[in-house]
C-alpha cells in the first residue's frame, strides 16, 4: 500500500478528533442536536485550521444514515463515502479554479434536484472569495430562495473580499490558529501513534514553525522523519528549518550586555556557516528578550514552558530593564526590515550592531554645547541653503612644551566626596551599564562617614540585582578611598533621583529654547509665512 502523508492519515473523522476551535464545534452541536440548521455557513481562518475539515465533519452528521446528529456514527455507507471523497451529494468546489460566471451557473442548475444519496445534497466552496463579481450575483439569487434539502457550506481566508449581500446571508464562524501547546500535543500523539520516539524539544520546534496550522505542522512533520531517516531529533529539525540553538539568543544578550562587538560579529559569521534563517534568529532573541522582561516587571508570573528560569533569571539581574524594553523593539523593527536589506546575512549584522551602539537616554550624556549667538537656531523650520564661500585655514599655534611629568603623588580622597548631595556624588562615580542605571534611580536617605542608606524608586526595583549594587559599592569605595558601606532601605524616597533631576534640567532647558524661538521675529515670520511649527524636543540648548 502506497504512503500517506500524515497530514490526510490524521485529518479527523469526528468532531471530537478536532484540536481546538471548541467555539465551533459547540455552536454547531447544538444546532444538530436542536435541528436549528440554517441554510449556509462560512467558515474563515488562516490556512490550516480545519475550515474545509470541520465542513465535512458537518455535512456527515448532516447525512449519516443514523439521522442527524453531533456525532455520526463514522461507519454507515454515508459516512464512509464522505471520508473517501466518493458521496455524491458533497459537491466540493475550489473556487480558485472555477470563477467564471458560466461554472457558477453550472454548477448550481442541479440545486433543485433532489439529493441521490444522502438526506441533504451539500455545497462545499473552498476559497468563496475567489469567485468572480458575476459568480457572487449567481450564489447571491440561490441564497435567497434556497431548497430545504440544499445546505451551503463556504471556507475562505479572505473574508473581507466577500460582498456583504453573501454574508448577510450566512452563519460566520472564525476558526482560530491553533496555539503551539495545542499543535505540540497533537504531534506528540501522533509520534506515539506511529511509533515514533518524542523529541520534545524537536516538536516544539515543528509547533512554532507551524504558526498555529496544524497542517502545516504535520507536512513539518512528515519533511522532518524523512530528513532523520524515520526518526525524530532536535539538531535535524534546526537543520531544516534553518534555525540555531536556543543558546545562541543567549550568547547574543551576554554580548550585549558586555559591549563586545567582535562576539556579535563572530554570532553573526556562525548564522552563515549554518546556513541558518536571520528571521528566525530575531525571533528567538525576541522570544527570550520578552521572558527576561516578564522576570524584570513581575517576577512571581509564570515563565514560557520552553523557558529555562536560571538562565532568563541571570539575565533579568544582569541587562538594564531599559536596555532589555529597547532592544525588543528595535529587534521587532530589524526583522521587520530585514527583507529591505541587501542580504540577510548584513541585515542581521546591522541590527546587532545597532542594538550594541544605541542606549536609552541617562543623566550620563554628552555637554550641550552653549549657544554661539543671540539669535537662536530653528532646526525644523526649512530655510533655502546660501552659496558656499571659501574659508581659509585657521592658523593652528604649535602647543606649548610640555613640562616634565613629576612622579604620581598617592591618590587622595575627592573633597567632594564628603558631600551628602547624591547626584554630585553620582555624577564623580565611574560606572555605567546597570550599576549606572541603579545609581541614577536611588535616593539618599541618610549618610554617615562610608555608610550610605539608599532607596529606589517603585518602579525601578528590578534594577536591585546583586552585581548591580556590587558595582555601585565599588564606585563608592573608589571614590572615597576606603571601602563603602550600602544599605537600601525599604521605605519610599523622599527626594528626586539624579535621573529626575537630569529629566527635570533638560526639559527645563528644552522650554527655555523653544521660547526664545518663538518670540524670535525672524522665526515668528518663518511660522507665519510658511505654517510652519517648531518640533517638541527640537529646539537647540546651551548652558
Amino acid at each position: 500500500m502506497s504512503y500517506q502523508a500524515l497530514a490526510r492519515k490524521w485529518r479527523p473523522r469526528r468532531f471530537a478528533d478536532m484540536v481546538g476551535q471548541e467555539h465551533v464545534r459547540r455552536a454547531l452541536g447544538n444546532a444538530l442536536a436542536s435541528d436549528r440548521l440554517h441554510h449556509a455557513y462560512l467558515f474563515t481562518g488562516t490556512r490550516g485550521v480545519g475550515k474545509t475539515t470541520v465542513a465535512r465533519l458537518f455535512a456527515k452528521a448532516l447525512n449519516c444514515d443514523q439521522g442527524v446528529s453531533a456525532e455520526p456514527c463514522g461507519v454507515c455507507a454515508a459516512c464512509a463515502a464522505i471520508d473517501a471523497g466518493r458521496f455524491m451529494d458533497l459537491i466540493e468546489v475550489d473556487a480558485a479554479s472555477r470563477t467564471g460566471v458560466d461554472d457558477t451557473r453550472e454548477l448550481l442548475d442541479n440545486v433543485q434536484y433532489a439529493p441521490t444519496q444522502g438526506r441533504y445534497k451539500v455545497y462545499l466552496i473552498d476559497e468563496v472569495h475567489m469567485f468572480s463579481k458575476s459568480s457572487f450575483n449567481a450564489l447571491l439569487k440561490t441564497l435567497e430562495e434556497p431548497p430545504p434539502h440544499i445546505k451551503f457550506l463556504l471556507a475562505t481566508t479572505d473574508p473581507q473580499k466577500i460582498p456583504p449581500t453573501i454574508l448577510s446571508r450566512c452563519l460566520q464562524f472564525n476558526l482560530r490558529a491553533l496555539t503551539p501547546e495545542q499543535v505540540s500535543g497533537q504531534l506528540s500523539r501522533v509520534l506515539m501513534a506511529e511509533n515514533v520516539a518524542v523529541d520534545q524539544l524537536a516538536v516544539d520546534l515543528l509547533s512554532r514553525a507551524a504558526a498555529g496550522s496544524m497542517r502545516d505542522a504535520l507536512s513539518l512533520l512528515d519533511q522532518a522523519l524523512a530528513h532523520g531517516g524515520g526518526e525524530l531529533h532536535a539538531p535535524a529539525v534546526r537543520a531544516m528549518l534553518g534555525t540555531l540553538d536556543r543558546s545562541f539568543g543567549v550568547r547574543l544578550l551576554n554580548a550585549l550586555a558586555d559591549g563586545d562587538g567582535p562576539a556579535l560579529l563572530a554570532a553573526v559569521a556562525e548564522v552563515n556557516a549554518q546556513a541558518a534563517d536571520a528571521s528566525s534568529v530575531l525571533e528567538d532573541l525576541l522570544r527570550l528578550l520578552h521572558q527576561v522582561a516578564v522576570r524584570q516587571a513581575v517576577p512571581e508570573a509564570t515563565l514560557a514552558a520552553d523557558a529555562d528560569p536560571v538562565v532568563v533569571q541571570a539575565l533579568a539581574e544582569r541587562i538594564a530593564t531599559e536596555d532589555v524594553q529597547l532592544y525588543y523593539q528595535m529587534a521587532l523593527t530589524g526583522r521587520r526590515d530585514l527583507p529591505l536589506a541587501p542580504d540577510p546575512a548584513s541585515g542581521l549584522e546591522m541590527v546587532l550592531l545597532r542594538l550594541l551602539v544605541f542606549r536609552p537616554a541617562t543623566a550620563e550624556m554628552p555637554p550641550v554645547p552653549a549657544a554661539r549667538a543671540t539669535r537662536p537656531s530653528a532646526p525644523p523650520v526649512a530655510s533655502r541653503p546660501e552659496p558656499t564661500r571659501p574659508v581659509a585655514a585657521p592658523i593652528v599655534s604649535p602647543p606649548p612644551p610640555v613640562p616634565p611629568v613629576a612622579k604620581a603623588a598617592p591618590p587622595e580622597a575627592d573633597p567632594a566626596a564628603d558631600t551628602d548631595d547624591w547626584a554630585a556624588l553620582v555624577a564623580r562615580l565611574d560606572l555605567r551599564g546597570a550599576g549606572a542605571q541603579l545609581a541614577q534611580h536611588c535616593t539618599l536617605l541618610r549618610r554617615q562617614g562610608e555608610r550610605f542608606d539608599l532607596t529606589v524608586d517603585a518602579r525601578s526595583r528590578a534594577l536591585l540585582t546583586p552585581s548591580a549594587k556590587q558595582a555601585l559599592i565599588d564606585a563608592l569605595s573608589g571614590l572615597l578611598g576606603q571601602p563603602a558601606r550600602v544599605d537600601f532601605a525599604g521605605a519610599e524616597a523622599n527626594g528626586d533621583t539624579p535621573a529626575q533631576i537630569t529629566a527635570r534640567a533638560v526639559a527645563a532647558r528644552q522650554a527655555q529654547a523653544r521660547a526664545a524661538l518663538e518670540s524670535d521675529p525672524v522665526v515668528s515670520g518663518l511660522i507665519d509665512t510658511l505654517d510652519a511649527r517648531i518640533i517638541d524636543g527640537s529646539a537647540a540648548t546651551g548652558e
